[in-house]
């Protein structure tokens, strides 16, 4: 019997600093920060939301939610988060379970390490 393998998916999250600095210039520091904390806490939030919808295999508002959580994302300069989230929206639009799966896990990865440090 061949042993089994476990992979550790490590994702490199690409972030643009420049997004968040020029709402902390528009805004000021202190709302500038409130509005990129709202925001991360709204993606976390729709990670959440989206998640049980994927379990649930309720898909229809799906690609709804994942163009808000792409434009959302890049507003805030997570710019893996948000191609991801593109990325993720167009494999659904071809009806590939698999091929979203994949992305879907993807997502989730990149939603955790992007939220935490945001």
């Amino acid at each position: 019997m061949d042993s089994v393998v476990k992979l550790r998916p490590r994702e490199r999250v690409d972030e643009d600093e420049r997004a968040i600095l020029a709402i902390y210039d528009r805004l000021g520091p202190d709302p500038g920060a409130k509005l990129v904390a709202r925001a991360v806490g709204e993606l976390a939030l729709a990670v959440t939301v989206m998640s049980a919808q994927v379990e649930r295999h309720e898909l229809g508002t799906l690609p709804r939610g994942l163009k808000r959580m792409e434009a959302m994302a890049a507003g805030v300069g997570l710019v893996s988060l948000s191609q991801v989230a593109r990325d993720a929206r167009a494999v659904l639009a071809l009806g590939d379970a698999t091929a979203f799966s994949a992305v879907w896990a993807r997502l989730v990865r990149i939603a955790e390490q992007s939220l935490v440090r945001g």
